[in-house]
């Protein structure tokens, strides 16, 4: 997984409120056990028509928001059933972070798991900067987890909470794979002995 860095970048308005796991990756798509591929599939029912065709109003077909990074979201977002290929789909995109009044619980500890970060705000906050995301690629956000900030195109500074443990693996690119990867000598060392002491097994 990779670090989670300091980056700038374009973040796109979706107001809507309680946008579940198949809007965002629709039943179909469920079939690859990849976490690449599926970011062309996200949000497929609003982002095409029956043909295949982009719709030319969603938001995340607008010129101005091709290249989202940030989603300001509406309440209680990533509802539904608990599939773990509406983060791969959404980081596929290219999406790093999520703004939100609230998440789905499952969805918001599975962004974590795959290297986005989910940030919960108040409404009056959440309203700042999808205001903000309103102005497009000439508008972007600065998002700093290191100090737990985002920072407007005005300027202005919103501090957010995050879990410690969480930050810590999101700064260091650690996934559950990860996290046990940097206990290898610990492991391998319980291996040894428990080989020396338990040869029948």
């Amino acid at each position: 997984m990779n670090k989670f860095e300091t980056f700038t970048g374009i973040a796109a308005p979706m107001p809507l409120v309680n946008i579940d796991t198949d809007m965002i990756i629709p039943k179909q798509f469920l079939k690859t056990i990849k976490r690449s591929g599926l970011g062309v599939h996200a949000f497929d029912e609003m982002r095409y028509d029956r043909q295949g065709n982009e719709n030319p109003e969603f938001v995340l077909n607008l010129p101005k928001y091709r290249e989202t990074s940030i989603l300001v979201a509406g309440d209680n977002f990533g509802c539904g059933s608990s599939r773990e290929h509406a983060p791969w789909a959404l980081a596929d995109f290219g999406i790093k972070v999520v703004v939100s009044t609230s998440f789905a619980d499952i969805f918001f500890n599975n962004c974590f798991k795959n290297g986005m970060l989910p940030i919960v705000l108040p409404q009056e906050q959440v309203d700042l900067l999808m205001s903000d995301s309103e102005r497009g690629e000439n508008a972007r956000m600065t998002v700093d987890l290191e100090a737990q900030e985002i920072t407007t195109s005005d300027g202005d500074v919103i501090k957010f909470d995050v879990d410690p443990f969480r930050k810590h693996c999101l700064l260091n690119g650690l996934d559950d794979i990860g996290l046990t990867l940097e206990k290898a000598d610990s492991i391998q060392s319980f291996e040894a002995k428990a080989a020396q002491e338990r040869p029948w097994v």
